[in-house]
């Protein structure tokens, strides 16, 4: 029985892994979990941004960075050049503004595609999951734990707990995509 809650655990994380990383999927609208990966190098160690700034979204298109330290500016400024989000950073000497621009429909579904093949990541995550799980029953099983019937009845226990993760990926993706595709 400890098992199915380790399983439990697990296929939530694959799916809150997947969150995390559909929020650094830019979809037109200021979203400061675009900025999670970023990290400034800070008196000579890396530093995530959001430890060092105070992000803000003042309109629907622009996010506004107050770094703590105001000495930090080129700093940050730096990082998120360097992060690659395709976005040019405002320096107005106290503050950093991120304006998004309008997504093409072209990007928009070069998104979608990069959305797609995250969820895919996210179901073989969860599918190398029940391989484990079920190579754990069969174990059980050949060392004479569990009878034949209830290795049955576990496997199926974790197949239908597998579907359901998968339902739930599936939802989690086009959710991400209606959001995309919104202009």
């Amino acid at each position: 029985m400890a098992e199915k809650k380790s399983l439990d655990e697990r296929i939530k994380r694959s799916k809150e892994v997947l969150k995390e990383n559909l929020n650094t999927v830019r979809a037109g609208r200021a979203n400061p979990a675009l900025l999670d990966k970023v990290t400034v190098e800070y008196y000579g160690s890396p530093t995530p941004l959001k430890q060092l700034t105070n992000i803000s979204v003042p309109d629907p298109r622009t996010l506004l960075i107050v770094p703590f330290d105001p000495k930090s500016l080129g700093n940050i400024e730096k990082a998120l050049n360097a992060a690659n989000l395709g976005i040019t950073p405002t320096n107005d000497g106290k503050n950093i503004r991120l304006t998004i621009p309008q997504l093409t429909e072209e990007r928009r579904k070069e998104l979608t595609k990069t959305t797609k093949q995250m969820g895919e990541e996210a179901k073989v995550a969860v599918r190398n999951l029940r391989r484990e799980e079920n190579d754990a029953v069969k174990k059980a099983q050949k060392n004479g734990d569990i009878s034949e019937d209830e290795m049955k009845e576990e496997m199926e226990e974790i197949q239908k707990k597998i579907d359901q993760a998968v339902k739930d990926i599936d939802a989690i993706i086009k959710a991400k995509d209606q959001e995309i595709l919104e202009v």
